[in-house]
């Protein structure tokens, strides 16, 4: 993004138009804002018309004074939303793209037409699904929509993936049922549902139901699936703990899901019940507290806690609380086909929804190393660095004929934190010949000269070499030095 990109350590604040809004929010002028901060006014001018950016003890008066937190002024919001409004403006139904600095122009100076962009694009794509529903068979002139799963994962990532009211209630349940041994929370929890809320828990048939878990309020019987392990088991108790103790809190949490829509604010309500879970199983202060002193060692925390290694994960996510912050991580699950079924993000990393995702990423080599935890350093191409590990999980498979579903997860921060993680040991961070070239997505990416491409970036063409018989992909610019992969084929 201009002058602005780099690393995060040197990267400057330009905040006009959000400090533009909040005055504007608070009924203030800029005269009135100016006295209140303690600058000249010419100086808060400046600002707003990003000529200056913000200095530390300005950012921190301006929070003061406005009543916002310092990380609101950060760009990891700005650079969030210009991924999001590239995916959207590099759809095909949008023609060839629009120039990656325009769209960086459009997300600092006007955020809300930005907003507005992207939204629009989402009804569109809602509008073409539908549309498609009703055509004749065969007919592929529509998208498929944005998901009420693409507005869970905003409302969670506006929030940085912690709700700190779960965590505190969380805490509480967890000192009411006192000290528990790795495998003996469950046994807690079936006696608290059966004390509190006379709920019976037994196990399903496994003929029956495919379910976890299944609840009949009218009984009050909770049935478990019988090839649950003592974490896995622990977990969905906790969940259904959650529906019954804190049903109004997360009602009023999921409610902001999605501008409130039913199908967005029911899957926000699953997502925050299995949060306080794993909140419970794993409470904030002694789960954080471990963490630190493990160095993030997930296999050694699973051992702690008697939870799994994609829970162990998707609790590392969670670390934000202010004053005890962890690594902030951005998680994901990933299967063989590239479809991602979970995504959290406590960073500035954000998942394209658009186009997949990039297969030099580490997430999908571990395919190639079952139960092996694989490292690396991956640059995007805008210079940002980040440190990711990954490692396949199973389910499932109980019995010869039983179907098992494979997955590989991958948590992720950015390099400066790395040196934290036990998994950094021995690799060299600062070495930049280290690092993997990464992008979000071939439709998004910038990189033109990636031998992994697998279609044109959004401003590209498709043309025909005529001694190949095959479908050669040139950017509109004609830059060269960028061309087909081996295969030179394009579908």
């Amino acid at each position: 993004m201009g002058h602005r990109m780099g690393h995060p350590e040197s990267r400057k604040i330009y905040a006009h138009a959000k400090l533009r809004r909040l005055r504007r929010e608070r009924g203030l002028n800029q005269v009135e804002l100016a006295r209140a901060l303690g600058i000249s006014t010419s100086y808060l001018n400046q600002i707003e018309h990003n000529q200056r950016p913000l200095t530390a003890p300005v950012l921190l008066r301006i929070a003061e004074v406005l009543g916002v937190d310092a990380e609101f002024f950060s760009e990891a919001g700005a650079e969030r939303l210009a991924t999001d409004l590239r995916a959207a403006l590099g759809d095909e139904a949008c023609g060839d793209g629009v120039p990656a600095e325009e769209v960086t122009d459009v997300v600092r100076d006007h955020p809300e037409v930005a907003r507005a962009l992207v939204a629009l694009h989402r009804r569109y794509r809602d509008a073409a699904e539908r549309a498609a529903a009703l055509a004749e068979p065969g007919d592929t002139t529509s998208l498929v929509p944005a998901e009420p799963h693409d507005d869970v994962r905003d409302f969670f990532y506006a929030h940085h993936n912690h709700f700190d009211a779960l965590d505190a209630a969380a805490e509480r349940t967890a000192a009411d049922l006192g000290p528990a041994t790795a495998g003996r929370a469950a046994d807690l929890l079936v006696d608290r549902l059966a004390a509190r809320h006379q709920v019976k828990v037994l196990q399903a048939a496994p003929e029956r139901s495919a379910d976890a878990r299944r609840f009949d309020p009218g009984s009050g019987l909770l049935f478990l699936s019988p090839w649950l392990n003592d974490g896995q088991r622990a977990f969905q108790l906790a969940t259904q703990l959650a529906f019954l103790e804190h049903g109004t809190l997360l009602d009023t949490l999921a409610a902001h899901a999605g501008g409130g829509r039913g199908p967005s604010a029911a899957l926000a309500r699953i997502g925050l019940a299995n949060y306080f879970a794993g909140a419970l199983l794993m409470p904030y202060t002694a789960f954080h507290a471990a963490a630190e002193e493990l160095r993030y060692d997930i296999e050694l925390l699973q051992a702690r806690f008697g939870v799994g290694f994609e829970t162990v994960c998707h609790r590392l996510s969670t670390l934000q609380r202010t004053g005890r912050r962890g690594v902030p991580f951005s998680f994901l699950r990933v299967d063989r086909a590239g479809n991602i079924s979970k995504r959290q993000s406590a960073t500035d990393f954000h998942f394209s929804r658009l186009g997949g995702t990039c297969p030099l990423w580490t997430v999908y080599e571990a395919f190639a190393a079952p139960g092996r935890i694989l490292t690396q350093v991956a640059e995007m191409p805008d210079g940002k660095r980040y440190f990711w590990l990954a490692r396949t999980v199973t389910r499932g498979g109980f019995g010869h004929h039983a179907p098992r579903a494979e997955f590989a997860v991958a948590l992720g921060c950015e390099l400066r934190h790395a040196h934290r993680l036990v998994y950094a040991e021995g690799v060299a961070l600062d070495d930049p010949r280290a690092a993997t070239p990464i992008g979000l997505g071939c439709r998004i990416c910038e990189r033109r000269d990636c031998a992994q491409r697998a279609r044109p970036p959004a401003g590209g063409r498709l043309s025909v070499d005529p001694d190949r018989r095959t479908h050669v992909p040139y950017p509109v610019t004609g830059a060269e030095g960028w061309g087909p992969s081996d295969s030179g084929q394009v579908d």
